[in-house]
């Protein structure tokens, strides 16, 4: 079944309900969650990062098991978290901070793999691609910036580079509250929404920036549809934005340019989109702590469900068996012992524990028998023959680039060839101008 999940950063708590019906699965208390803050690391568990207590200093990060109430692993990063990113296995969970750095994590064994400074400012969202080889960041400094996990785990080729990053957008003028990527490998298109009232839409293969769209309001989450013709943009006055992606649009509307319409028009602003997987149901969280579900066929709302008095920070939809949401003694035991250890704060001294297995591809049964384990040192070799060969994108990539410095160059060779030629000319003209049969002799 789908589930969807909103956390709220006071009073709510976490809360699931069934897409389908909107029964209602789980409730969890005692969680602050941040924006974009709470994710599925693999069907297997929640993880949520928290708002930092006024009252301390120290962050935290908790995992909750689908069948109970309180959280059963905490961690304590060195700095507090904002946003959440998991690959679709679960494998590594990926963090935006407070400081501006990223940091990556291996779930099952709780290293701290990678940490880099990405941004000047406060990380506010992170998505990945669609083959989970590129992070791409926002932060509240403006800036939109994309990252490949091979060349970050690469430091050679990093150190060899001008820059650690892929592209760098830095257009936007204010805080930026929501980032998405599209399927197509290195021909996908990057949005990104700000509170300067923009959404910007990027090309991943050149960097180049290929629509600007103004919206009347501050725009604080956007959801792509699923053909990519349109993606909607929840604003900070209550309604959802219908705007064009690649789908015809007028050259002008009532909302402003590329604005194609409206699906909704609520009490409060909203905070939170997220689409089903049949790419139709759109589920929208606002900061009066209501959850709605819409069918984007007709522009209809399907169903209204409150989620607390607080505003909805996070929202996800996620897939999940319904015998993971039974509150089961025995089961609890079973799922207790197969919660993985605190994230690290630090990463390790270097020193490699040979042996030590990791959880790899254990879906989302609970039966022990269904995991899969790999040794430390077979994994370090498939991640090392996957940095060699490097993913469909990043090779997309790479020929992009390739084609970009080719046409670059015989630019630069036919402005090389046209001076030689202009200075051919000049020279023959001036041995012409001074041979002895053009000047005048006085007898």
């Amino acid at each position: 079944m789908e589930v969807v999940i909103a956390s709220s950063a006071v009073d709510g708590g976490v809360s699931g309900w069934d897409l389908q019906n909107g029964k209602v699965l789980l409730r969890y208390k005692s969680c602050s969650s941040p924006p974009h803050g709470l994710v599925s690391v693999g069907g297997r568990f929640l993880a949520s990062s928290q708002l930092c207590d006024s009252s301390t200093s120290s962050a935290s990060l908790l995992y909750w098991s689908w069948h109970k109430p309180q959280p059963e692993v905490k961690s304590f990063p060195a700095e507090p978290i904002n946003p959440l990113v998991s690959n679709r296995e679960g494998t590594y969970l990926i963090g935006g901070g407070a400081s501006g750095n990223i940091y990556v994590w291996e779930v099952y064994t709780g290293k701290l793999l990678k940490k880099w400074h990405a941004h000047l400012r406060s990380v506010s969202c992170l998505t990945l691609s669609d083959d989970e080889s590129l992070v791409i960041s926002g932060a509240q400094d403006g800036c939109v910036r994309v990252w490949s996990l091979f060349m970050m785990f690469d430091d050679i080729r990093r150190d060899q580079s001008r820059h650690s990053y892929v592209h760098s957008f830095m257009q936007h003028t204010s805080h930026v509250t929501d980032v998405k990527i599209g399927h197509g490998g290195s021909n996908a298109v990057i949005i990104s929404a700000s509170e300067d009232r923009t959404c910007k839409i990027w090309s991943l293969a050149t960097g180049r920036l290929l629509r600007n769209i103004i919206f009347p309001t501050a725009i604080n989450a956007i959801a792509l549809d699923a053909g990519e013709y349109v993606f909607y943009a929840g604003g900070s006055d209550g309604k959802i934005y219908i705007a064009a992606l690649s789908a015809v649009s007028k050259t002008s509307s009532d909302h402003g340019t590329h604005i194609i319409g409206l699906l909704a028009d609520t009490s409060r602003e909203v905070t939170s989109l997220a689409f089903g997987s049949d790419g139709v149901s759109l589920v929208s969280g606002s900061a009066d702590g209501r959850v709605c579900i819409w069918d984007t066929r007709n522009q209809k709302l399907v169903r209204m469900i409150t989620h607390g008095k607080g505003s909805v920070t996070s929202l996800i939809i996620t897939k999940c068996r319904e015998s993971l949401l039974k509150s089961q003694t025995s089961q609890g035991r079973s799922n207790s012992l197969l919660m993985p250890p605190p994230l690290g704060k630090y990463a390790s001294s270097g020193e490699e524990i040979m042996g030590t297995k990791v959880l790899l591809g254990c879906g989302v049964s609970p039966n022990t028998a269904t995991f899969s384990y790999l040794m430390e040192d077979v994994m370090k070799n498939q991640i090392k023959q996957f940095q060699q060969q490097g993913s469909a994108t990043a090779a997309e990539m790479e020929v992009e680039r390739l084609k970009q410095e080719c046409k670059s160059a015989t630019q630069m060779v036919q402005k090389l060839k046209k001076m030689y030629d202009d200075l051919h000319q000049f020279c023959a003209n001036e041995l012409v101008d001074d041979s002895p049969g053009t000047h005048n002799v006085d007898v």
